[in-house]
Order: C-alpha cells, then sequence, then structure tokens
C-alpha cells in the first residue's frame, strides 16, 4: 500500500546563508517537513539576488520559481542580510509582493532584530537551526 505525501505548504522556499552546515541542516529540516516542493540554496546574499534580478527580468516570469519564503542570514562576507534587504527592496513587486523574509540567525544582539523590522517583507526573526515550531508558526 503506497503512502500519500502531504501536500508541501509552499511552492519555493530559499536559504540563504554563507555557512554550508547550517544551509544543509536547514534544507534537511524543510525536506523532512514536506515544507516546500522545491528548495534554493544560496551561499550568498549576491548570488540570491543576482538569480532575482534575472527572475524579474523574464518577461514570462513562472511565479512558481519566485522563493514564497525567504530564510536569510545576517552576518555574512561580501553583502550581508541587511544589504541584501535594501537591494530586495529595489525589486519589482511581483516579487517583493511575493516573498515573505525569515530572519534567520546567531546573532542576539537586540538592535538586530530592530533593524529587521524595518523591512516590510521580514515576517519573523528567529535563531538558527530552523525547528518544526518555527516552522509551524509560519
Amino acid at each position: 500500500m503506497a503512502t500519500i505525501k502531504p501536500a508541501s505548504r509552499y511552492s519555493t522556499a530559499m536559504l540563504i546563508d554563507d555557512n554550508e552546515i547550517d544551509n544543509l541542516i536547514n534544507q534537511k529540516m524543510l525536506e523532512g517537513t514536506n515544507f516546500s516542493e522545491r528548495i534554493q540554496v544560496y551561499t550568498s546574499g549576491k548570488s540570491a539576488l543576482e538569480y532575482l534580478q534575472n527572475l524579474q527580468r523574464d518577461k514570462k516570469l513562472d511565479t512558481k520559481l519566485i522563493p514564497e519564503i525567504i530564510f536569510l542570514d545576517i552576518n555574512m562576507p561580501l553583502m550581508d542580510g541587511f544589504q541584501f534587504l535594501a537591494e530586495f527592496e529595489k525589486l519589482n513587486n511581483v516579487i517583493t509582493q511575493h516573498s515573505k523574509i525569515v530572519m534567520l540567525t546567531t546573532s542576539i544582539n537586540p538592535s538586530d532584530k530592530d533593524e529587521s523590522t524595518k523591512y516590510k517583507q521580514v515576517v519573523i526573526f528567529v535563531n538558527k537551526p530552523l525547528t518544526q515550531d518555527y516552522l509551524d508558526s509560519l
């Protein structure tokens, strides 16, 4: 007798973190909970932003390719999470209104949490690693 896999809650999720081990752990959590059909993993804010910029150039944009949830680390080299957010806000409305951002970090600095509230796409600020409870709260 075949078991039926429950439907994913989201079409596409994106992980942005320079730590590959954290990405692997969080990816396994998303897969294990059937959180989304697709999981895109980036080790830099810059490469994730380039992907989104390329999407917005596509005249026949398939919204299934736009991540509905972006899990974003704060402390990364070259482009940190807040620099990513500032550039993300410049993308077209199709992308920015489709995506919600979860700040996923090890930061315990209260000013980081305060800073994240300045961005309307940020829905929650959580500490690594992802847990079932965090995913359920989304």
